[in-house]
């Protein structure tokens, strides 16, 4: 099973544990975990997106947390507020590092992985021995020696737009 959730400025608490718990089938009171036989992955893309509040605090990422720290969060939609233990689901996201700071209390549960952005001498050896690669797995070369001789060119050229697009 897979969730994938795209936080924004106004994501809340409220829709990330609704759209979670959708996800999941009750077990016995108060476990919920994925359909039988499957394990879930949770997915989130712009961790860091959700608006601070008055606080300081990131509600959806403080929901999480809970999860994280405790195994699960309260039920909102029944009145005894029963506490919905989640099991057999593994946690994912992504963010920008440009974004909102999520604090040390939430990244210590995290294995942090970053990618240095490649040089745009690096993208060109990359991508012109990709272009290389292909005219020649081709057989019987396809493409008229014109535009081989303009591989360079292209991938200069898709270098540049986007670094305009960055």
């Amino acid at each position: 099973m897979f969730l994938g959730l795209a936080f924004s400025a106004q994501t809340s608490a409220n829709q990330t544990q609704l759209i979670i718990d959708s996800g999941m089938d009750k077990k016995r009171k108060g476990f919920y975990a994925p359909p039988l036989g499957k394990s879930g992955v949770i997915f989130v893309d712009d961790l860091n997106m959700p608006q601070k509040e008055k606080y300081f605090a990131q509600p959806p990422i403080e929901l999480l947390r809970q999860w994280m720290d405790y195994g699960g969060w309260y039920d909102i939609d029944t009145p005894e507020k029963e506490f919905r233990t989640t099991q057999k689901v593994a946690f994912v996201a992504a963010m920008n590092p440009a974004g909102n700071v999520i604090t040390n209390r939430y990244v210590r549960h995290f294995n942090l992985v970053y990618i240095e952005p490649y040089s745009d001498t690096s993208l060109f050896s990359i991508f012109v021995n990709v272009m290389e690669w292909m005219y020649r797995s081709q057989g019987k070369n396809p493409y008229p020696d014109g535009c081989i001789r303009l591989k360079e060119n292209i991938v200069t050229a898709t270098i540049n737009v986007y670094n305009q697009v960055q």
